[in-house]
């Protein structure tokens, strides 16, 4: 007879940042949700099809009632995303969530949510901000994937970042020596320097720092991000491809120039 297995064998449970995007729902019209959405997947399908999305109610005026969230869910998916959660609000968002089966995502930031008037910095010297003096490293905790270190500090990372892979770097910048490929990404709750082409994406500032910056050598992105404001490249402005470049917020605005 075989011995009766240990149940804490059965797996391993670690908590960690993914990338998730966040649907901020501005009216309960399903339709509308769903043409819009459709739109985006379309635009940037690497990017946003089969995406996992939050849906997030707090910016209606009213709760919708089930049957109005159940349309709302079942339009994001029938747009090509993936509903995982509604992201957290009020007591009654709660009940909500428990009605639908979906977990409440608490401390929510959407790493992919568009900012109003992003735009490339033209080529002038008023578009490179002055250095600001690099601020201390936070204490680290473990980054995902990877094994808590005890150094404080940028996290490094040499060599290639493949296609669906993702490098984190929780509470710190991040440095990569490398190319990070199509459909890979990196992201830092600091800034991120890439020794390296950047084929894929960058999200810096990934918990709202928005004095975050990315530095790339070789500019190819998919996309790049910094603090939740994003700007999506089907095609590389001529300007900047292949050259190295720095990312920047200023206010609301996501600016790219070359270095």
């Amino acid at each position: 007879m075989n011995a009766k297995m240990d149940a804490s064998d059965a797996c391993d449970l670690r908590f960690g940042q993914v990338g998730i995007a966040c649907v901020r729902v501005r009216r309960p019209d399903a339709a509308a949700l769903c043409e819009e959405l459709e739109r985006r997947v379309r635009a940037a399908p690497q990017l946003f099809s089969r995406a996992a999305v939050v849906l997030d109610l707090s910016h209606l005026i009213n709760l919708p009632d089930d049957g109005i969230v159940d349309a709302l869910l079942e339009a994001v998916r029938s747009a090509g995303m993936l509903p995982v959660g509604l992201a957290y609000g009020t007591s009654a968002t709660e009940a909500l969530a428990q009605r639908m089966g979906l977990p409440l995502i608490a401390k929510f930031r959407a790493a992919y949510e568009p900012a109003d008037g992003g735009s490339i910095a033209p080529l002038t010297p008023s578009a490179t901000p002055a250095a600001e003096p690099k601020p201390a490293p936070a204490p680290v905790r473990e980054p995902v994937l990877a094994p808590s270190t005890g150094i404080t500090g940028a996290q490094h990372h040499d060599g290639t970042v493949r296609s669906g892979q993702q490098i984190y770097a929780r509470d710190r910048d991040l440095v990569v020596t490398g190319t990070i490929a199509n459909a890979a990404e990196v992201i830092a709750d600091g800034s991120i320097h890439i020794y390296g082409g950047l084929k894929g994406r960058a999200m810096a500032g990934a918990q709202g720092d928005v004095k975050a910056r990315i530095f790339v050598s070789d500019f190819r992105a998919e996309l790049v991000a910094i603090a939740g404001h994003y700007r999506v490249f089907e095609q590389i402005p001529k300007d900047l491809e292949g050259q190295s470049v720095q990312c920047w917020l200023e206010g609301d605005k996501l600016l790219i120039a070359r270095l």
